[in-house]
């Protein structure tokens, strides 16, 4: 226990040096620079970044021939964040509790993969085949996915699963991915002067108009299907009549058919949109498939009777996390989380310390346990 102990409050400075390294999407460049430096300390092999910013190591078996047949074991953190570079990335540590932007998502979950290796490492446990870390990018918003895509390119079917990490979803498995559709909408107008031009086509209110539109559709309850509109901008000045104006259009459903009934409708009533002097423009800008491993498959099975294991009860879940990718190939992976917390994609995001060492232990119990139930 007290080597357990020294282990987690060492991963805990280890995810705080992390939080505290910027990594936007699309701009995670000096936090994978950080993890890659952090990978070569501990001496890990083919220590690499690709073209795209995943960061990759490699625990090898050392002397042991018959690694080279057995499969790997890939586990994957996202490296991204929420935040823009600006965000204050101020961080309070407290007893029970680290409260700091991005400290769950998905701080801790990357510090995960380096206290893998101490925790393999202080215990003298071998592995039978290669483990694969990758810090990989492009999770979170507008990413689409693009980082565990290129993993997934790179390893294709060989790991004998995808152990995708997040930091506050512990006792969660997520054996189910959410599959998703975004677009971002355009209204154009001539726009004008609010006095002199008044009932000119505004694209402010045209978007307006139809953004109430959209959150008036009925959504199905079962399968939950979900519309959301998260970001909005337009205008050049109180007194003008807006010539431009944009939506941002997230849409999610556990039904593929679902899903595509629900794209059909938001684009039915954005062509209805159109007439003289309002141009509207529809683009999709991120999607995300959905796929699924069935509850009876053995990595789910391992993933539960690690969590019973540490007292934790198991719950089966669907998400949209990096695991969607090779689901949709049809490939085993799941997501799961090291610690409970709170308040995800706010700067008043936190985590709970005290889980964390079962979090870990789980992680460990399903890496150890892989290659004998896959």
């Amino acid at each position: 226990m007290k080597i357990m102990s020294k282990l987690v409050a060492r991963l805990l400075d280890l995810a705080i040096a992390i939080q505290q390294t910027p990594a936007p999407t699309f701009h995670e460049a000096e936090r994978a620079g950080f993890v890659r430096a952090r990978f070569e300390e501990e001496s890990l092999q083919d220590v690499e970044i690709d073209p795209v910013g995943n960061v990759y190591a490699c625990l090898k078996v050392a002397n042991d021939l018959s690694s080279a047949v057995r499969h790997p074991l890939v586990v994957s953190a996202h490296l991204d964040t929420v935040f823009p570079a600006n965000v204050d990335l101020h961080c309070e540590r407290e007893r029970e509790r680290i409260l700091a932007p991005g400290i769950g998502d998905n701080s801790v979950g990357v510090a995960g993969l380096i206290g893998l290796v101490w925790m393999l490492r202080e215990r003298g446990i071998v592995l039978p085949g290669e483990l694969w870390l990758v810090a990989n990018v492009g999770e979170e918003g507008l990413g689409n996915l693009r980082g565990i895509k290129a993993i997934v390119d790179r390893f294709g079917s060989q790991p004998l699963a995808y152990l995708i990490l997040e930091g506050a979803s512990l006792g969660q498995v997520y054996r189910r991915g959410l599959g998703v559709r975004r677009y971002r909408l355009s209204v154009r107008t001539a726009g004008g002067h609010s006095w002199n031009d008044y009932g000119q086509p505004s694209a402010i209110h045209e978007l307006a108009a139809l953004t109430t539109r959209l959150t008036a559709l009925e959504l199905p309850r079962s399968p939950r299907t979900t519309l959301n509109v998260g970001m909005i901008a337009g205008g050049s000045s109180v007194n003008t009549i807006a010539a431009r104006s944009t939506l941002e259009l997230d849409l999610r459903s556990e039904d593929d058919q679902a899903l595509t009934a629900l794209a059909e409708q938001v684009e039915h009533i954005v062509h209805e949109t159109e007439k003289p002097g309002v141009q509207v423009e529809l683009e999709v800008i991120g999607q995300r498939p959905s796929g699924e491993l069935p509850a009876d498959h053995p990595l789910v099975q391992l993933a539960q009777d690690c969590l019973r294991a540490v007292g934790i009860e198991p719950h089966l879940n669907i998400g949209s996390t990096d695991a969607t990718l090779p689901l949709s190939r049809g490939l085993p992976a799941i997501t799961i989380g090291l610690t409970t917390g709170g308040r995800a994609h706010s700067t008043h995001e936190y985590i709970d310390v005290a889980p964390l060492e079962k979090g870990m232990e789980q992680l460990l119990g399903l890496v150890v346990g892989a290659w004998d139930r896959l």
